[in-house]
């Protein structure tokens, strides 16, 4: 069954960090795809976060969390990282990891396999 499966969440204080991971099944290779990481806070819609694309392995970041999140991969673990410093309570969110080959990096409708999703949530 080809899954992502998101893990690293929980709760933090402002200004510490946290990392996030997305471990891709058996049944897929991350290395042969854009992983997109998206949030959703409460009462609002799933935005792009972050992006790494398959082959260069170049990076995109939504304006929020530029300078302050980096989005990696360890091809040899399947294993795409979300490393989140400096966090603020305005990223308080579910997160999610997804797959795809989007032309447009932070539109949701552009990848294939989605994650469960991991609670991230930063308050004093």
């Amino acid at each position: 069954q080809v899954q992502l499966v998101e893990s690293g969440g929980g709760l933090v204080q402002p200004r510490d960090s946290l990392r996030l991971s997305c471990v891709g099944s058996s049944e897929i290779t991350l290395a042969y795809y854009g992983i997109g990481w998206f949030r959703q806070a409460p009462g609002k819609g799933r935005e792009g976060v972050s992006f790494i694309h398959p082959s260069d392995e170049s990076t995109k970041y939504a304006n929020s969390v530029k300078g302050r999140f980096t989005v990696s991969r360890d091809n040899a673990k399947n294993t795409v990282y979300l490393q989140m410093d400096s966090l603020r309570p305005e990223d308080t969110a579910v997160y999610y990891c997804a797959a795809g080959h989007p032309t447009m990096w932070a539109i949701m409708q552009e990848y294939d396999t989605w994650g469960q999703g991991t609670q991230v949530t930063v308050s004093s």
